[in-house]
């Protein structure tokens, strides 16, 4: 794409090359052809631009000095009615582009924290990423947590560490875990766990309280886990529409789910070089630094490369899954996998308890187990770390269940 092909008229084409940004139109609207924008939508990107470079030329704003607080007074000149949906991200693209390019200055690393929880908190950090190797999505959830727990036990008053006790972590935990599912209670308590081990190893506690804090329960054994029959997980599969570029991406997604038993962040990380055509392996890139191989049924391998070949867009990622509209970037979460997945229910008519994207890992867990697969299989399959993960599906075999059942006293049926 290029400007000529957004404005014809020579005219228009002149009025767009203005300003600090005119040598730089053209390479912005090039990125856009990229990202899979359609000539209305980049069209409506570069009069945006258009309209920033005429603001800086009145201003006298150079473009070397561009940065986003002149976007947001750039933002807050616009009339409302001249103002339409995605300025803001279009904005922040560009300068994204031409910090790239080396037009503008990178952005500045934030200034020294005078606030001492945020101290304690990118300190944290650096344990996390360098010592710990732990992913972006994992650091920022527990930075999340022991923001929210420091700021909860010392409010305004003045931060002394020494001063924590396991009371403090259990009552932090207790307290929001009345609004809050079991799940994300017991995440609360894996990262203040690490929390203060960190501190305990750099000295901040004289006591290492992380075995203090109790763990979070959910009764796993008062429940069978959720899951879908075959037949239920066939209309699932179904419910795509194979003539559509999202239906055959969707499919794609939610084969790997049931056939394969990824997980949703599973899906979301994988790349096109995770395929191994020749030898019929996927490389599934699994929690943390963990990459496993997996054999590639034909079924899944036959949809994949209906998607790549008629479906997936011309894109810079090497993501193996896009958003269907521009900009054609990978997902953003495992989030975006959940919602697929309860779409597709959504179109079988089929409405379990519960709709995520581990609602077909655990369905696929349950049907080998009705076909005679041991635990030991499933948890291989399902790339369990620990035996006692897996063991939560033995509650499904009922017909094995029956015969341990003791006989029912009394003449009671």
């Amino acid at each position: 794409m290029s400007t000529e092909l957004c404005f014809s008229g020579s005219r228009s084409w002149k009025r767009l090359h203005v300003g600090p940004l005119a040598g730089e139109i053209d390479a912005f609207a090039a990125l856009l052809a990229s990202l899979g924008y359609a000539v209305r939508s980049a069209r409506d990107k570069l009069r945006l631009t258009r309209d920033l470079s005429h603001w800086m030329s009145r201003e006298g704003i150079d473009l070397d000095a561009l940065d986003e607080g002149r976007m947001e007074a750039f933002l807050s000149t616009r009339k409302p009615g001249f103002r339409s949906r995605g300025e803001a991200a279009t904005l922040r693209l560009l300068l994204e582009h031409l910090r790239d390019s080396g037009h503008v200055s990178p952005k500045p690393a934030e200034p020294d924290c005078n606030d001492p929880i945020e101290w304690i908190a990118r300190r944290y950090e650096r344990f996390l990423v360098n010592e710990r190797g732990l992913s972006a999505t994992t650091v920022k959830g527990y930075l999340l947590i022991v923001r929210a727990f420091l700021a909860d036990r010392f409010g305004t008053r003045t931060v002394n560490l020494e001063s924590l006790t396991v009371r403090d972590c259990n009552g932090f935990i207790l307290r929001g875990s009345r609004n809050v599912c079991w799940r994300t209670s017991k995440t609360w308590a894996t990262a203040l766990r690490s929390f203060l081990r960190h501190l305990h190893q750099a000295g901040e506690i004289p006591a290492d309280l992380a075995d203090g804090i109790l763990p979070a329960m959910n009764w796993r054994r008062t429940e069978l886990p959720k899951s879908l029959d075959p037949d239920e997980v066939e209309a699932v599969l179904d419910s795509c529409d194979r003539t559509t570029a999202v239906g055959r991406r969707d499919r794609a997604i939610l084969l790997l789910l049931s056939r394969l038993g990824l997980r949703a962040g599973e899906v979301v990380a994988m790349t096109l070089d995770d395929l191994d055509w020749n030898n019929g392996l996927v490389n599934v890139p699994g929690k943390g630094p963990r990459h496993e191989l997996l054999p590639l049924p034909h079924d899944v391998g036959k949809v994949l490369a209906a998607w790549l070949r008629n479906g997936r867009p011309c894109c810079a990622t090497r993501r193996l899954f896009v958003r269907a509209r521009a900009p054609h970037t990978p997902f953003s979460g495992a989030s975006a996998i959940d919602c697929v997945v309860r779409r597709a229910l959504a179109r079988a008519e089929l409405d379990p308890p519960f709709k995520g994207a581990h609602l077909l890992r655990h369905s696929l867990a349950t049907g080998m187990l009705r076909n005679g697969a041991s635990l030991e299989d499933i948890g291989q399959i399902l790339r369990h770390r620990h035996p006692e993960t897996t063991q939560i599906y033995a509650r499904c075999d009922l017909d094995s269940l029956r015969g341990l059942a003791p006989a029912w006293p009394g003449d009671a049926p």
